[in-house]
């Protein structure tokens, strides 16, 4: 009988999260529902002995795979391969999630399953649990997706700004990744916004449950989400942009249906390709200007309808701006953004 949910964990130089996060997923009610698959990803440190140890002490929940390295997306990619649970969810070896929570959801996907109402992705909240703040801000979707029942993307309501469905809130029924051949990149930073953007138009059935489930631990700074990391790995940022802005022509109606999750995947792109374009701004090197300009023009070429509409809105004017000037408004936007959202 298959598990109810294949849950992976990739893990590299993270020797000290890793007790953590796996401590959060030995629930011992629960543990037979679940395979957690630990892909250790050509990490020199502790961190497969460490996974050993569970491995030893829960053999039937527990499976340790060690690779060569191929970074965050590869190790994603390895543990789709071995999933055998109905549902996939990933959870970063430094980040953790709640024990209560864990227990709701493997109860809605059990009942779910039990009466033959399989969701393509079910959606809960994420916490920022970020380094010295004592406030921890979550990211709920109570405005958006109706609760507790199982809805499709006409049943949405509008998304604000900052509030996306990130890796962190979504679990997908495996068989649908699988289906749709779900492959990210290897040796590449960022596939996370892959991840979620990519099996969108294939989700029919989405289902909410109000929980604050996954724990995201921010503020460290060797984090590939610091804003100086970010600035160098700004070609593997903007890899990630384009292979994006390559899978759907969003100008197309007939590509994505239904208007209210083409919009929603419009900011998405939108957002990400501002990022991409901050990044490079608030380098103030010359060669990353010219890596962002050349980001718009590969959108433009690749899907015109699209490039016209992220280009000319607010978003896309702020932040291809050349001036001196203008460059200073666009980083002030965006500190501004910081502190809002």
């Amino acid at each position: 009988m298959n598990k109810l949910l294949s849950i992976v964990v990739p893990v590299y130089n993270t020797q000290d999260y890793l007790s953590r996060c796996l401590d959060s997923l030995c629930v011992p009610e629960h543990l037979e529902q679940i395979e957690v698959l630990v892909v250790i990803d050509g990490s020199p440190d502790q961190s497969i002995t460490i996974a050993n140890r569970y491995r030893e002490r829960y053999p039937e929940t527990f499976i340790v795979i060690n690779k060569e390295n191929g970074g965050h997306g590869d190790a994603v990619n390895t543990g789709l391969m071995h999933a055998t649970g109905l549902y996939f969810k990933v959870v970063d070896s430094d980040d953790w999630v709640d024990e209560k929570s864990l227990k709701r959801i493997l109860d809605t996907l059990h009942e779910l399953v039990e009466k033959k109402k399989m969701v393509d992705m079910l959606v809960s909240n994420y916490v920022y649990e970020k380094v010295g703040v004592k406030h921890k801000r979550v990211i709920h979707y109570q405005n958006v997706i109706p609760e507790n029942r199982v809805v499709t993307w006409k049943d949405m309501g509008r998304f604000r700004i900052g509030q996306y469905i990130l890796m962190h809130s979504v679990i997908y029924r495996t068989d649908m990744l699988k289906l749709i051949q779900l492959k990210l990149p290897k040796h590449t930073f960022y596939v996370d916004n892959i991840y979620v953007y990519y099996p969108l138009p294939h989700v029919r059935k989405i289902f909410y449950l109000d929980v604050d489930f996954y724990r995201y631990f921010i503020g460290r700074d060797d984090q590939s989400v610091n804003e100086k990391v970010m600035i160098k790995r700004l070609d593997q940022q903007i890899r990630v942009n384009k292979l994006m802005a390559d899978y759907y022509d969003l100008s197309d109606k007939n590509v994505v249906p239904n208007k209210k999750l083409r919009k929603y995947m419009y900011n998405y792109l939108e957002i990400i390709t501002c990022i991409s374009s901050m990044m490079a701004i608030l380098s103030k090197e010359e060669a990353n200007i010219a890596k962002r300009d050349e980001l718009w023009q590969y959108i433009e070429t690749t899907a015109p309808g699209m490039y016209k509409k992220l280009r000319y809105g607010l978003f896309g004017r702020v932040m291809t701006v050349h001036h001196p000037i203008g460059k200073k408004f666009a980083t002030l936007c965006y500190k501004i953004a910081q502190k809002l959202f």
